[in-house]
């Protein structure tokens, strides 16, 4: 997974990552090719761990910043508006950012709060989306085993999808 991973930080977006979590998944971690297919896609789409996480972290964060004390009502709000905002998050870099102002707006915070978070966001974006496809591979891996469609020689395999060391005849000056 780490040409995958090194991809999704690079990039910042889980739908640009795709074809190299597919390569990642049919050639290191054994998973078929027409469960990936699906599931891959589908994932980057709709399950955006990372974005929850931060959406939540970035929320209880700024509270914390204008001194404004949480209830449990605001609190299961926070999750309930980070899961439905990560699912209708594009998967393309920046969009988190916008997502967080609804998140905002149902707590009572001030959305001004986000230029607190907008100087550092790239590098939060580009850890958010790694977190994402990482959850997308772990779901395609748990479909996989459920379906019977995972390679267990490959998956168990910590050479598989590597490429061999280069043996040269000689030694080169």
């Amino acid at each position: 997974m780490r040409p995958a991973h090194i991809f999704a930080f690079s990039t910042a977006s889980s739908n640009a990552t795709i074809p190299v979590t597919l390569q990642a998944l049919e050639k290191r971690i054994g998973v078929n090719n027409t469960t990936a297919a699906f599931t891959v896609p589908f994932g980057a789409t709709i399950n955006m761990d990372g974005t929850a996480i931060m959406q939540g972290v970035a929320t209880v964060f700024i509270a914390n910043v204008y001194q404004i004390d949480l209830g449990v009502t605001q609190y299961i709000t926070i999750v309930g508006m980070s899961i439905l905002a990560s699912i209708g998050t594009a998967g393309v870099p920046g969009v988190g950012l916008i997502m967080l102002a609804m998140v905002f707006n149902q707590v009572g915070l001030p959305v001004e709060g986000i230029g607190l978070i907008l100087g550092v966001d790239r590098l939060l974006d580009m850890m958010r989306t790694v977190v994402n496809i990482t959850g997308d591979a772990t779901v395609t891996c748990i479909v996989a085993r459920g379906e019977g469609t995972l390679d267990d020689a490959i998956f168990n395999d910590p050479e598989a999808g590597t490429i061999p060391e280069l043996h040269l005849p000689h030694k080169i000056a």
